[in-house]
């Protein structure tokens, strides 16, 4: 198989057809979080319940986090302008029957159908991106594939948030229908780097990838309904787990013993692929848990609405476009183990701030944690990918390139899983603590329920009963709110940790991987 050699001299043409798997990758990763905002009107659309109506997002992460890795041995059997034309036209195909389903099933098998074809897109573009750009050029290219990876999921709830609110829930998954066909066929028309090895399906590990979809598949049931279910309490999780568990030691033996492996993951042999792998694991647990707060405290505690839930996170997106070129300059000027500090102790310096976050905070209050958090990002993942990718030789690329994106869909799922934990466990704790100190000899809430019961009762009703199920909704308020912040907390050491395990990586030498 022919692989892409980077060249200082690169055509409008192959410019343009990186630019257009880009966008491919944009519409892949935004269709994650296109729907946060609004299920309560996909779930009312479809008649869904409220255990259900979940599945959205779950059916669409769990295949796509089993064809990330497996987009390394497609790219090299079919080459990178088969397999991305393929993954674009399933991708919009899928997006029209997600907005023409009628039931709860459908929407699950389309949705699912929708990231596992989607997740093609995700990694090729890595892999192109350290293979047919020369290093110089490499400063450039990064920080567009970081502002796509980082703002896309970023903007999620605020486009879906818009579409739902001005048209209707089929708009989130129509709206790929005209980028879709650009798309696709811009991909085959321009994409001409390499040529595919169909002689590699000959050979293909068929027990390495039906034990890698199991192990992945249940991994990531797992982290999405653990939380929900109070973890092992429930059978499903439990079986899954047990299920995941040999599914993983079956993928693992196969991985290491078999020449023909379906991921071959001897790249982390390579220090820096390593640790940056890592770091993007963590990155995925700050990028989606983060992402995933916002929302959750707006529409739970302030009572936004979808388009009023975008139109608050708006401003991480933004501050991503201005963090984008800041990145691409000081990544030419600075060390990049010295950038990832600054932007490790830039977002642990956003997540500080969150941590005196109260019930009556709003769009101001979070304006400057949200700025700070992405520039910060941005600050993190362009010299991350250039640690990560920039030092492999091109023949481990494709595979590698599915294993870091991998790494970072796994650090979004664990970490969402961690987070909701902590929120449930947490806010029951802060609950029975603020619960304790409201007695009969409390004079504030005493004078508290008095008045309250007293407004109640001049308007004819319960005031008793009402006065102290409005308590209680305070009370329980309050705790979340507590619960927001120990994440927040949380959140500040993990990032501020990170800063002393960078100085591990070897510097990148200035050369070029596709070159040996």
């Amino acid at each position: 198989m022919q692989t892409p050699q980077p060249s200082q001299e690169l055509s409008i043409k192959t410019i343009a057809a990186f630019m257009i798997m880009v966008f491919g990758m944009f519409m892949a990763i935004l269709d994650i979080q296109i729907v946060s905002s609004s299920l309560a009107e996909i779930q009312a659309g479809l008649s869904a319940s409220s255990d259900e109506i979940s599945w959205v997002q779950t059916s669409y992460l769990i295949a796509e986090v089993i064809m990330i890795p497996l987009s390394g041995f497609l790219n090299r059997a079919l080459s990178t302008r088969v397999l991305f034309t393929t993954s674009a036209v399933g991708f919009t195909i899928a997006s029209v029957l997600c907005a023409t389903a009628t039931s709860m099933q459908q929407m699950i098998i389309y949705r699912a159908l929708q990231g596992f074809i989607g997740g093609g897109m995700i990694p090729t573009v890595f892999a192109s991106a350290f293979t047919i750009f020369p290093p110089s050029k490499r400063n450039l290219v990064s920080p567009i594939i970081g502002l796509v990876v980082t703002l896309a999921p970023t903007i999620g709830p605020t486009v879906g948030g818009y579409l739902s609110d001005s048209f209707s829930w089929h708009w989130l998954f129509l709206i790929n229908l005209p980028m879709g066909i650009l798309v696709s066929l811009g991909a085959w028309y321009l994409i001409d780097f390499d040529k595919g090895d169909k002689s590699l399906f000959e050979t293909m590990d068929w027990v390495g990838l039906i034990s890698m979809a199991v192990f992945l598949g249940s991994l990531e049931y797992v982290l999405e309904e653990g939380p929900q279910h109070d973890w092992f309490s429930d059978t499903a999780v439990l079986s899954l787990t047990i299920t995941m568990i040999l599914g993983g030691i079956i993928f693992f033996y196969r991985s290491f013993t078999n020449k023909n492996a379906i991921v071959d993951l001897y790249a982390f042999a390579n220090l820096n692929f390593a640790l940056g792998s890592f770091f993007s694991f963590v990155m995925g647990i700050g990028l989606y848990g983060m992402t995933y707060l916002y929302p959750l405290y707006l529409s739970s505690i302030q009572h936004y609405s979808s388009y009023m839930i975008g139109n608050t996170m708006f401003i991480s997106g933004l501050s991503m476009f201005i963090g984008a070129p800041i990145a691409a300059i000081l990544s030419n000027k600075l060390d990049p183990r010295l950038l990832m500090t600054i932007g490790f102790l830039g977002f642990a310096g956003s997540t500080y701030q969150t941590t005196y976050l109260t019930s009556d905070w709003a769009f101001w209050q979070l304006f400057l944690p949200q700025l700070f958090r992405g520039i910060s990002m941005m600050m993190c993942m362009v010299p991350i990918n250039n640690i990560a990718l920039g030092t492999l030789p091109a023949h481990l690329m494709k595979n590698a390139s599915g294993l870091y994106n991998l790494t970072r869909n796994l650090g979004g799922a664990i970490g969402l899983g961690l987070i909701n934990t902590v929120l449930i466990n947490r806010s029951a704790f802060h609950y029975e603590r603020i619960a304790e100190t409201m007695n009969w000899g409390n004079k504030a809430a005493e004078g508290f329920l008095q008045t309250l019961t007293m407004t109640f009762n001049s308007s004819g009703l319960n005031g008793k009963a009402l006065a102290l199920a409005q308590l209680a909704g305070i009370v329980r308020s309050q705790a979340m709110v507590m619960a927001f912040v120990d994440c927040f907390v949380i959140l500040t050491i993990l990032f501020c940790l990170l800063c002393l395990l960078v100085w591990l990586v070897k510097k990148p030498e200035n050369k070029a991987s596709g070159a040996h």
